[in-house]
């Protein structure tokens, strides 16, 4: 019972999340809290949701999780390398004047969360360097020292920010307080930051958790990049994956989603058709928008999920020229 209490409070941990406290005891509660987490460690943004019991695991579905994690990182070296070869104009990351550029930059997250990778595609395209620590989901003892207990939590020299739309509307204030953007762009860039927020990143959890061996994928994707203890790994790769396979499919019936990769198709296609043809929203260049969608799908792009949104849609030539723009991570040793 203590264990699952514990996982309960990764729910409270990450932005946009607010669940009120369960009662002492009630386990159907705390599974509940516990499988909201993970509906935030690796896709949503802004998603609430209920819960499930433990089912079975056999040795199959064990394999399979092993084979699908094993294509995965083949996939992943295979599409950096087409990544090089198919893009023909290489994109610079975007310069920052040395006057504006922050100091010291840590940012406190969970390696999986959209959240955070919104904000790290940020501060990679822009070259800012940051620290990381990653913050253990259970304990959270990471961010005691702040009155916020979600993540992101980015500090920019002494100055805390938190929410990561508001993180990244403050830092591109703070890196380029001249710039302007004609009206239209800005709208459309605005326009297109909230369907990711409201729209496409409730689509990703009930593809990410959609069969029981997906479901085991994403997790052991989450437990192998968190700040997990060996126990914790094991307890919440097996227990996570079992309840949010049926949180899937209640999430399904909750945004109306009749076929989940058929949804998720729809919403790459539906950005696709955004572009008008252009490299990027912005252009030439990306804009936040660009950064937002890519920093959601990048963390489930090499899941079964994000392998077959790019071989089932026309977003693999977007996200290969976006990967090459915003380049290697300039994150720092802490």
């Amino acid at each position: 019972m203590r264990r699952v209490n514990g996982f309960a409070a990764i729910c409270r941990a990450v932005e946009g999340v607010a669940v009120a406290p369960s009662a002492p005891g009630n386990y159907a509660h705390q599974q509940h809290r516990l499988v909201q987490a993970a509906l935030f460690g690796t896709s949503s943004t802004n998603n609430t949701s209920p819960r499930s019991h433990w089912f079975q695991y056999n040795r199959i579905a064990a394999e399979q999780s092993v084979r699908a994690s094993a294509r995965a990182v083949a996939g992943t070296m295979l599409f950096s390398v087409a990544a090089t070869t198919l893009v023909e104009e290489v994109h610079a990351k975007e310069p920052v004047q040395s006057k504006f550029r922050p100091k010291d930059v840590v940012l406190y997250q969970y390696e999986a969360c959209p959240f955070c990778n919104k904000v790290k595609a940020f501060l990679d395209y822009y070259d800012i360097p940051y620290k990381i620590v990653e913050v253990n989901p259970i304990s959270k003892k990471e961010i005691k020292w702040s009155d916020y207990k979600k993540v992101p939590i980015l500090m920019v020299d002494g100055e805390q920010m938190v929410d990561s739309s508001d993180i990244i509307d403050k830092l591109t204030n703070k890196i380029s307080p001249d710039s302007s953007t004609d009206s239209f762009g800005e709208d459309e860039e605005k326009k297109w930051r909230g369907w990711v927020d409201n729209h496409l990143v409730h689509i990703l959890s009930p593809n990410i958790y959609r069969t029981t061996t997906e479901a085991l994928e994403s997790f052991e994707y989450i437990t192998s990049h968190g700040n997990f203890s060996f126990t914790e790994r094991i307890t919440a790769k097996y227990a996570g994956a079992a309840a949010m396979y049926f949180v899937s499919k209640k999430l399904k019936k909750k945004y109306n989603i009749t076929d989940e990769r058929a949804a998720l198709y729809e919403a790459a296609e539906t950005w696709v058709d955004a572009l008008k043809g252009r490299d990027f929203l912005g252009g030439t260049k990306p804009n936040l928008a660009d950064l937002a969608v890519y920093g959601v799908l990048r963390p489930i792009r090499y899941l079964k999920s994000g392998r077959d949104m790019v071989e089932n849609t026309r977003i693999g030539d977007w996200y290969s020229r976006m990967e090459n723009a915003v380049g290697v991570s300039s994150r720092i040793q802490a």
